[in-house]
């Protein structure tokens, strides 16, 4: 099969870590015998003065087409229009990739066209598919649904795409049911869940891994005491301000937070006003290599998101052995199937602080916490995928079975 995949979210040389989880999944696609994939992940740039922005300047940095993530990716430039311009995206993006899929289509056919997010992605492949006369298919992760699904114009371009679409993913079975919640065809709509890296992702003994990041002069992480650990960016919707709330009714533990953003500043705040400060560790962006090992430092994952599809920082926590605390949203209860893999809760601080303060005192085996997601690989991610393109092009519908296929 020819499939020309379209992803915003993917590592570049600039941000190898950006869209990693899409990254790891296109990786294991390409290392298939069955797949010639072409990837085009469109950057987004906004015009002078903003372009001259730090983080902008970076990204002027990334060639138009690059090896350096591990496979070909093509890196054209569209236009962006920051705060003010995310309902109008997708038509900059498609413009943006059709002289490069025209011209790529021509010197060697494709039989398919994907995009990997909903929105932008979506409607930008939705016009580049019909331009090129190709099936479109579309996966849906989660802010992308919740987020976009709830602004009209974003929505009414999700649906047009959906319609037009031969097949539709999700990452999840509830993220699925919003899905047809918002209008789009129920018979379209599988279920792919995520992978996981399992030569990175698995259990080392708990006082061994705290050793090791303790030992981390860049982490700095305490070498005692409970340590609760939340990954993510940064932002309103990841809940952060709970866990530092919840902390106050945990006593002795320690919280770190994996991740950076614009709520930083402010969280830090919050911890010094509640008189926790010295419990809080500020860790900024964590490398890839070195989270796996802060996953097993941690005697909890806590992470009370508005609104997920299926995190795969849950999958990635509980191989490393270390239970989870999460609100009932997405697929969470597709993943907490039991108490060994640690508790779905209240979005509240008394509800995280109770369920941390349960797992403290009662701790699961890493071992039995790992085995909640032995279910997950990027293998076998690759291949559900490739199984919905090829069903998708010879006209198979969507069974219940291939709804459920990595269930």
């Amino acid at each position: 099969m020819r499939i020309l995949s379209i992803s915003t979210l993917f590592p570049n040389p600039v941000k190898p870590s950006f869209g990693v989880f899409v990254g790891n999944q296109m990786r294991a696609v390409v290392a298939r015998d069955d797949v010639d994939l072409t990837m085009i992940s469109p950057i987004g740039i906004p015009p002078w003065p903003l372009s001259l922005r730090k983080a902008y300047k970076r990204l002027r940095d990334v060639p138009e087409v690059s090896e350096a993530v591990g496979l070909k990716v093509y890196y054209p430039r569209f236009t962006l229009i920051p705060k003010i311009g995310g309902d109008s995206n997708p038509g900059r993006i498609a413009d943006a990739v059709l002289p490069l899929a025209r011209r790529l289509h021509a010197e060697k056919p494709f039989d398919l066209v994907d995009a990997q997010f909903f929105f932008p992605d979506g409607p930008a492949a939705a016009k580049i598919a019909r331009e090129l006369g190709l099936p479109l298919t579309i996966k849906s992760r989660g802010a992308d649904i919740h987020f976009w699904g709830q602004r009209p114009r974003a929505l009414e371009q999700m649906k047009d795409a959906a319609n037009q679409a031969a097949g539709l993913l999700a990452v999840s079975l509830a993220l699925r049911e919003d899905m047809i919640a918002l209008g789009m065809p129920a018979d379209r709509i599988g279920v792919h869940y995520t992978g996981l890296d399992r030569e990175k992702f698995h259990p080392v003994e708990r006082g061994a891994a705290r050793a090791l990041v303790s030992a981390m002069p860049n982490l700095g992480i305490w070498s005692e005491g409970p340590l609760l650990v939340t990954p993510g960016a940064l932002i309103p919707r990841k809940g952060q301000r709970l866990v530092i709330e919840a902390l106050k009714h945990i006593p002795d533990a320690r919280l770190a937070f994996a991740g950076a953003g614009e709520d930083a500043a402010a969280l830090k705040v919050m911890a010094k006003r509640l008189g926790v400060a010295d419990r809080v560790h500020f860790l900024g962006l964590v490398d890839h290599e070195v989270l796996p090992h802060l996953l097993c430092a941690a005697d909890v994952l806590v992470l009370p998101s508005a609104s997920e599809g299926l995190a795969n920082v849950w999958v990635e926590g509980l191989a490393c052995g270390t239970p989870i605390v999460i609100p009932d949203i997405g697929g969470a209860r597709e993943i907490v199937k039991d108490d060994s893999a640690g508790r779905i809760v209240p979005r509240t601080p008394e509800g995280i602080a109770a369920a941390v303060c349960e797992l403290l005192e009662n701790p699961p085996s890493q071992e039995e916490v790992a085995e909640n997601a032995s279910r997950f690989s990027w293998g076998l991610n690759a291949s559900n995928i490739v199984h919905f393109w090829r069903d998708v092009l010879e006209g198979r519908p969507i069974s219940s079975d291939q709804q459920l296929m990595q269930a």
